[in-house]
């Protein structure tokens, strides 16, 4: 999705993130920090985890939000406050907006998961859903704005919203003073930018480094290019993430604070939200779990101690599920295959003897006896089961073999 920055681009100084810190207090929980054993192993040195996912409303965007709208005069909050979101950024309005007596109009995909919208309502807005996609939920709701002289509440590009969101960053050097690396998510560049500005402009030595779906990766080539350039039509899981082009404002901040952007596989983001939930006993969604999927992805490339921002934790149930599900393929732990059997009694309980011994955890079972590329008397049997990693994955495929069948995927 692409945005334009409707307002003058200003130099955002740490001033203006200290500001917006004093006026979050007592609005934006400080939200814990949290040390990962595995992570630590895994990069050498120690490793958090700053759980925004645990803000209210489910991620950092409040911040951003209630230091726009705060900052807005008696006659705008008067005309309310207008926003287009698939998410986070409509529930960090909504919230921001009945805190300070403001009256928000939210656009929503028609699409929007059901959980966004209920929560978002909760909160006090009136949604709007309208376009099947995000950029035309926005163009909707800048006609609104247009139309009604309500204030449009840009989800990044804006100073006020990326001082607020640097007050993160601000909390990271208090909560872990002695932090030499900081992975954060990239979308349109909000946090990332507000962060790189806060740290930086008080410890230059520490490491910032974004993070972006392989598939929705703008910054990149934007940062070669010299200005922002669209990615045309992002694909990720990560839809938090999933911005087409950098925000005018954030671009210069990340191009002055953040020390390098990579990119992370859809598996790795998988993996990565599997981990925050098996390990952390945390729920995150792809986008606040990318910068773990880059610490999976090559820790050896980042020097502790590392604080890891999970940027946000309000995941569909049934995209959770889809997730898991992917992160333990991708892990090794869930293994897909078909074969063929002799379509007689007792064959498949002959099958099932041969998991056993392996230990495999058979989740689901089918047949298929007509299609013509089988024999008269054979069958195709497809297996879903719960493995324990690669190797064993392997295992149970040799064992199949070994036992006479033929294995097809």
């Amino acid at each position: 999705m692409t945005f334009r920055a409707p307002y003058p681009l200003h130099h955002l100084m740490l001033d203006d993130v200290r500001g917006a810190q004093k006026m979050l207090s007592g609005v934006a929980r400080v939200t814990a920090m949290e040390g990962s054993r595995h992570l630590s192993s895994l990069v050498g040195g120690p490793v958090q985890l700053k759980c925004e996912n645990l803000q209210r409303t489910g991620s950092f965007k409040l911040r951003g939000a209630y230091v726009r709208i705060a900052g807005l005069r008696p006659e705008e909050r008067a005309a309310g406050v207008v926003a287009a979101s698939a998410g986070n950024h409509a529930q960090g309005v909504a919230l921001a907006s009945k805190l300070l007596g403001v009256h928000a109009t939210v656009f929503m995909p028609v699409g929007a998961p059901l959980p966004k919208v209920a929560a978002t309502r909760e909160y006090g807005a009136e949604v709007r859903l309208q376009g099947q996609v995000v950029d035309e939920t926005l163009a909707a709701a800048e006609e609104y704005a247009r139309e009604t002289g309500a204030v449009f509440i840009h989800p990044f590009d804006h100073r006020d919203v990326i001082a607020g969101q640097g007050t993160v960053g601000l909390e990271i050097l208090e909560q872990c003073p002695e932090v030499r690396t900081i992975l954060v998510g990239v979308g349109g560049g909000g946090l990332a930018a507000g962060i790189g500005l806060a740290v930086k402009s008080l410890r230059p030595d520490v490491r910032i480094v974004g993070v972006q779906a392989e598939g929705a990766a703008a910054y990149p080539p934007s940062l070669a290019a010299g200005h922002p350039v669209v990615v045309e039509s992002p694909v990720t899981m990560a839809d938090g993430i999933r911005v087409g082009r950098p925000g005018d404002v954030p671009f210069d901040l990340v191009r002055e604070y953040v020390d390098e952007v990579r990119t992370v596989s859809e598996d790795a983001l998988s993996s990565a939200l599997l981990l925050c939930l098996e390990r952390a006993k945390l729920v995150v969604e792809p986008a606040g779990a990318s910068p773990v999927a880059a610490l999976l992805t090559a820790p050896e490339d980042f020097r502790g101690p590392v604080v890891a921002v999970l940027s946000g934790g309000n995941v569909d149930p049934l995209l959770l599920q889809r997730i898991l599900r992917h992160g333990m393929a991708a892990g090794g732990r869930y293994l897909s295959l078909r074969l063929r059997v002799t379509d007689r009694p007792g064959a498949l309980a002959t099958l099932l003897a041969v998991l056993t011994v392996v230990d495999a955890n058979v989740l689901d079972v089918s047949h298929v006896r007509t299609d013509p590329r089988l024999g008269l008397t054979e069958a195709e049997v497809e297996l879903h089961l719960e493995t324990k990693g690669p190797e064993h994955c392997r295992e149970v495929e040799d064992a199949l073999r070994e036992a006479g069948y033929t294995v097809l995927v």
